[in-house]
Formats: structure tokens, sequence, C-alpha cells
């Protein structure tokens, strides 16, 4: 019994000085301008709008009008860097589908704010978590 359990640590190790020996463990290197797929892209930017509008005080929803960036980074799951410019819309911040609604067009009302966030997210376990976020008007 004591045998195997001093068997099973030395097996991986051995397994993964292998695996590095050939070159196959990824090497993390920060940061990198990558484009997201289309399902990641949509799933990280719902997350964004959805805790934005949840946390915002307006009386109207945003929504996300452009992505004008996207940087990921591997670690235990993925890392976004995003940088999107998001608009006022005519619905209200309560309503259930933002992406549909018309943005705001009466001048006083109109209004679109440039977001950078960071999303750690593990898309295999849908789980995302919002790290940090600043939103300037423009």
């Amino acid at each position: 019994m004591r045998f195997g359990c001093m068997r099973n640590p030395l097996l991986l190790l051995v397994v993964l000085v292998l695996v590095a020996r050939l070159g196959h463990l990824q090497r993390w290197q920060g940061f990198q301008e990558k484009p997201m797929s289309k399902k990641n892209m949509n799933s990280t930017l719902g997350y964004f709008i959805q805790a934005y509008n949840n946390a915002s005080n307006d009386t109207y929803a945003f929504r996300i009008n452009k992505l004008l960036r996207s940087q990921m980074q591997l670690t235990t799951g993925v890392e976004y860097l995003v940088t999107v410019k998001i608009s006022r819309t005519k619905c209200k911040r309560d309503s259930n589908d933002t992406h549909s609604c018309p943005l705001q067009s009466q001048n006083k009302l109109k209004k679109n704010l440039i977001c950078d966030f960071m999303i750690y997210t593990v898309p295999w376990m849908n789980y995302y978590q919002l790290w940090n976020h600043t939103c300037l008007e423009v």
C-alpha cells in the first residue's frame, strides 16, 4: 500500500518531465492579440454587458455597439482583456433582451462609453468572473 502512494507521484513526475522535454507543455506568454471564437466572444461579451447593466444606476440598458480590441491569456482558464464601445438603448434596464433593443436617438438621451474590462473564464465549465472594468464617456 505504501509503495503505491510513492509510485503515483513518481509516475506523474516522469510524465511531466517527458511532456516538457518533448515541447508539448505550452508556455504562458502573457496577453496576446488573438481573435476570440464566435462562441466565446458572444458569451464573454454577453456576460460583461449583463454585469454592467445589473450594476448600473441608469434607467436604460446598454448594449455592446462595437468590439474594439480583444486580448487573451491562457492560465488555469482564459483571461480576456477587452475594449468595447457600449451605447444606451431605448429599453429599460430590467429588459431581458437588450441585444435587439434600438439605440437611443434623442440627443439628450444618447450616451456612448468606451469600456475596458478583464474577465476570467473557464468556457468549458460555463464559468465567468468580471475582475475589473472601467468605462469612460465619449
